[in-house]
């Protein structure tokens, strides 16, 4: 791990273009063929619909990420792992001490309102 941070980049060249968006986990379930150990989550992002995301969060069990509010990237385009296409990318940072990759996942602090904007 590097302790360099990136160049200084715009906020509006950046930030600004991603819709990222508070949605609630309705379902999870073990990604079938996916390269590495994975879940398959369904995620209700209100008026901007459910949406499918594929993600190395296993050190959680399902039940434990289920209902959970969580930050998705809405506006990636799709990826195909395994059998499963992944529509948004869901938020995490690296689960402590784990396999590099597996990730516990961002979450606010007070219910908001599903679909609302990350600023």
């Amino acid at each position: 791990m590097t302790d360099e941070i990136k160049p200084t980049v715009s906020k509006e060249e950046t930030f600004d273009k991603l819709e990222i968006r508070l949605g609630k986990i309705i379902s999870v379930s073990l990604a079938p063929d996916a390269p590495k150990p994975a879940y398959v989550i369904k995620a209700d992002f209100g008026k901007f619909g459910i949406k499918t995301s594929v993600g190395r969060f296993t050190q959680h069990t399902t039940e434990e990420l289920k209902d959970k509010l969580i930050l998705g990237v809405l506006n990636f385009g799709s990826r195909q792992i395994g059998s499963t296409t992944s529509e948004f990318l869901c938020l995490g940072v690296q689960f402590p001490k784990a396999e590099s990759g597996e990730a516990t996942i961002i979450m606010p602090l007070a219910d908001a309102k599903i679909g609302s904007k990350l600023f």
